[in-house]
């Protein structure tokens, strides 16, 4: 592997709850022998609290803030960085992302979101919203989601065929 200028160093997943980013992000890291990074563990390990106390103690704005500075302070090395839900509402984000390497957009049917997330008390945005509410945020973040380098589907597919289309992406984007 030649260490080009334009060879990605760290792949950002980005994607709505239960798009399967940690899932996903696990297993490429292991596939491809990079570091995993979890912005939102990183925030609960820095600030020594969970998110949902975050959210309820400091509120969404500054958990919004400790995801720019995430980001910024990031290692510029071989990392996964599997992010939260929401980071890409954040033009700064969205902006830091590119410079510093791809930006995969894992895609999810709602339906199938909601099978996924459905009696996860872990997600703060979450708690208490009917279906109809979760839809409309997916809804609102979805153009921020789009704004990614690339996008993959992870409805119907195992988490072996994403990873293995995540690595096609980036082996074309490589040879182009």
């Amino acid at each position: 592997m030649d260490r080009g200028h334009n060879e990605m160093k760290i792949i950002f997943l980005t994607g709505f709850m239960g798009a399967g980013k940690s899932t996903i992000g696990k297993a490429l890291a292991d596939n491809i022998n990079y570091k995993l990074l979890d912005t939102d563990e990183w925030i609960e390990t820095i600030h020594g609290k969970s998110i949902s106390r975050i959210f309820s103690d400091e509120g969404e704005a500054a958990f919004r803030t400790y995801e720019t500075n995430a980001l910024k302070t990031l290692p510029n090395e071989n990392i996964v960085v599997t992010t939260g839900g929401g980071i890409v509402v954040n033009e700064e984000n969205r902006k830091i992302m590119k410079e510093k390497g791809a930006v995969i957009y894992l895609h999810c049917e709602m339906e199938e979101i909601l099978r996924r997330t459905k009696g996860d008390t872990t997600r703060p945005l979450l708690q208490n919203k009917s279906k109809e509410q979760v839809s409309e945020l997916f809804k609102q973040r979805l153009p921020y989601y789009e704004d990614s380098d690339y996008q993959v589907d992870t409805t119907h597919l195992t988490v072996p065929q994403i990873v293995e289309k995540i690595l096609n992406i980036l082996n074309e984007s490589k040879s182009n």
